[in-house]
């Protein structure tokens, strides 16, 4: 009984695998690539890539038709290569580099030969390709942008390298992927998905007709349409005001965190990188390492924030109960700090300065003995800067944010574990780490960063996640671009800090910024600048920075203007905030004046001081700096005297 079971398992194991095989080969053929067999030919049909609009719904790139010559190494036969070179206007040797580039790839799958023929080119070529067995032309389409700005946020296309094939699974050689920005990060959304159809030929490589009925063809999918948040009329003006400027601006409309502006300087046109010049345009401005327009300033260049970051520091005072909005502080030009350091001030001698004064004074004294409060609040150095750096990080800063954009920095927040390693355990003190009271030491932010600070401080308290997609076609952003996120500061303590930072514009360094018709809260900021000359570290003249907000009450953006090499925060940032918001909020600008200081200057010389090769000044004259020795490092400062407009921080 026991060998009859026995057998009777065995026999059932044979049949039950020898009818799945059968169904494999005989029937199922799900896993079956028709490509397998050489006999095989796909034929692939590329959709239209998805429409890139503004907040507004202006249109800012579409497409336009593209013809490509294709080759498939294994069905090449003896040709004319003079005439078909003259047809392509390539030389013999341009033939046999691009052959044997294709033949290595695969024998058999189609390469790009020569991409993006003008209509002119494939009209004389479409007749004669009959000529040339193992050649074909593949339409696609290339990008066609309707405006000029914002190429840092659109992106580009190009075609795929041996990496991307790598990584990709869904694309082939020569076919074209996103680089940079939205092009970049919704690629899979504005790519669509191709068509393919898969003909069969006979042995003399005659097409016979449709694999199988067509069974295995597909028709290709449009890419989505996506609307943007940025608001490209704003974007276009900011591009503008920053001609002859290095920098970033990043505006943020401060109830949906949509990026309405974001802008790098200097930048390019983005039509630059479309067509048969892309590849000689973007090695141009890839080796321009002095100008450097395809290094986004926006997110990802790193600068000591200055006084904007004070707010953040009397935020946490207030949160950390060590100072309420009538704590005073008794200002005599700085701020000394053990073994005769000082932190000097623009202040007058004996000045007494609140809250409020604090702000709209930028009393570095003031900032420095609330931020001492901070640290020293706690039974050690340690703990106290862990406290710190926790509500810090809880206003984005010291972190990626979270954007839909491909690049950025996480910028710098330093904790207890920076110190430790800079001087040892238990062997520092609040006075060690004085300039983070002022935006200098150790800590770095990014544009964007400050920007999104603006906008939670505009709305006291909370802010929602920087993004720069508005809608997408038949879908839905990411749920994380809507949810609300907090600080660990109560928005109670929110206002004494907007109404200093109203009264920068009413009776502090920014009053001679005012905008007509419109209620401004802002913060100027400067910060020290240095460079390696020779190898030898250098001071340039100071950053101009700039935050601010408006309306004050409903604000509809939140603003941070980064300058580089531009003296103090009222002198080139302040003043272009003032223009953005007025031109955003108001349609056009009310202070031609300022329009007109910004338009007309020019930050050109200041940018070729470190290249001349001589000795130069800096901050207005106030410093020499031997070329190429190196200044002396001082302590951090944060403006210069506050007399008169032009002598603003």
């Amino acid at each position: 009984m026991r060998k009859v079971l026995l057998a009777f398992i065995i026999i059932l194991t044979t049949f039950v695998y020898l009818g799945r095989l059968t169904y494999l080969q005989l029937i199922d053929n799900s896993s079956q690539n028709p490509l397998d067999d050489t006999a095989i030919k796909a034929v692939y049909d590329y959709p239209e890539r998805g429409h890139i609009y503004d907040r507004n719904g202006k249109l800012l790139v579409d497409n336009q038709p593209s013809y490509d010559v294709m080759v498939i190494p294994r069905e090449v036969k003896p040709l004319d290569t003079l005439e078909f070179c003259t047809l392509l206007n390539i030389t013999p040797e341009d033939f046999n580099k691009r052959f044997l580039k294709a033949r290595t790839y695969s024998p058999r799958l189609p390469s790009v030969f020569v991409q993006q023929l003008s209509k002119k080119e494939y009209a004389v070529l479409q007749e004669k390709m009959r000529k040339y067995e193992g050649f074909y032309i593949q339409k696609r389409s290339l990008r066609h942008y309707m405006t000029q700005v914002g190429a840092n946020v659109l992106g580009y296309i190009s075609e795929v390298n041996e990496r991307d094939l790598k990584n990709y699974t869904y694309y082939q050689s020569g076919e074209l992927i996103g680089r940079q920005g939205v092009e970049k990060q919704y690629e899979e959304t504005l790519r669509g998905r191709k068509g393919v159809k898969f003909i069969q030929k006979d042995r003399f490589n005659r097409v016979i007709g449709s694999y199988k009925g067509g069974i295995y063809d597909t028709l290709p999918v449009p890419g989505k349409d996506i609307q943007l948040t940025l608001d490209i009329d704003l974007q276009e003006y900011g591009e503008k005001l920053m001609q002859n400027k290095r920098g970033g601006i990043v505006a943020i409309e401060p109830s949906s965190g949509q990026i309405l502006a974001l802008i790098t300087a200097p930048s390019y046109d983005p039509a630059l990188l479309v067509g048969r010049e892309r590849s000689k345009n973007y090695t141009k401005l890839y080796y321009d390492s002095i100008a450097k327009p395809l290094y986004d300033r926006g997110l990802i260049a790193m600068y000591p924030p200055g006084s904007p970051f004070k707010t953040v520091n009397a935020l946490i005072g207030l949160q950390e109960g060590v100072i309420d909005e009538h704590t005073t502080v008794v200002c005599n030009g700085g701020y000394h700090y053990g073994r005769g350091a000082f932190m000097r001030c623009h202040c007058s001698y004996g000045s007494i300065n609140d809250l409020d004064r604090g702000i709209y004074r930028s009393c570095n004294t003031y900032f420095a003995t609330t931020y001492r409060k901070i640290i020293e609040k706690y039974p050690s150095a340690e703990q106290g800067m862990n406290a710190w750096n926790e509500h810090v990080e809880s206003f984005g800063l010291g972190d990626f944010l979270g954007y839909d954009l491909p690049i950025g920095k996480a910028g710098r927040v330093p904790s207890a574990k920076t110190y430790n390693s800079i001087y040892g355990e238990n062997r520092w003190f609040a006075t060690n780490t004085i300039s983070n009271s002022i935006g200098q030491g150790e800590i770095l932010t990014t544009p964007i960063q400050l920007a999104n600070l603006t906008a939670i401080i505009a709305n006291r308290g909370s802010y929602y996640t920087p993004h720069i997609i508005k809608k997408i076609e038949n879908d839905t952003i990411a749920h994380d671009f809507i949810e609300e996120k907090h600080t660990t500061v109560d928005p109670k303590y929110f206002e004494p800090v907007v109404q200093g930072m109203h009264d920068v514009y009413e009776k502090g360094t920014a009053r001679f910024l005012k905008i007509p018709g419109i209620e401004i809260a802002g913060k100027t900021g400067t910060a020290e600048n240095f460079t390696k000359i020779e190898g030898k570290r250098a001071q340039l003249t100071d950053h101009s920075i700039f935050v601010a907000f408006a309306p004050v009450d409903n604000p509809k953006i939140a603003i941070a203007v980064f300058v580089e090499n531009g003296y103090w925060g009222s002198r080139w940032a302040g003043r272009i905030s003032g223009l953005m918001i007025d031109k955003y909020i108001n349609g056009s600008v009310s202070r031609t004046d300022l329009e007109a200081y910004v338009l007309n200057g020019s930050l050109a010389e200041e940018y070729e001081k470190p290249l001349s090769g001589e000795s130069f000044y800096i901050n207005d004259g106030k410093t020499y700096i031997e070329w190429p020795k190196p200044v002396e490092e001082k302590e951090p400062k944060d403006a210069a005297i506050l007399n008169t407009p032009e002598s603003d921080e």
